[in-house]
């Protein structure tokens, strides 16, 4: 009746492979804590750093900017250089996944987590 594994073997081998991707997934979400970008504004006047997960780390203001009538322009470079920095870590953080999916030999597009 039943003859080998046949199709239980590729079970397995199935099981296996995601749980590996479980585990590089996880690891890979502890790594993007790690790797930080900056976001830039105003020729780089302000430059916000930021995690790959998109989190704010830092802000460097150069005080040349600080001129009581420009307080608007100095928010919206702030602003700019934020949105820059995370931009800028949502892209890493795809490349990232990328890179994993390519090496589990998954599709290159392929949205994860699911």
């Amino acid at each position: 009746m039943l003859k080998g594994l046949g199709g239980l073997g590729d079970m397995a081998k199935m099981m296996k492979s995601a749980q590996e991707l479980q585990t590089k997934m996880t690891d890979m979400q502890e790594e993007l804590h790690n790797i930080m970008v900056v976001g830039e504004s105003g020729a780089g006047l302000v430059k916000a750093t930021a995690s790959a997960k998109g989190e704010l780390k830092a802000l460097d203001i150069d005080p040349s900017i600080f001129n009581g009538d420009d307080k608007e322009v100095v928010e919206d470079l702030i602003l700019a250089a934020i949105k820059d920095a995370q931009s800028k870590a949502s892209d890493r953080a795809q490349a990232e996944m990328a890179k994993l999916t390519e090496g589990m030999g998954l599709p290159a597009d392929m949205k994860l987590p699911f």
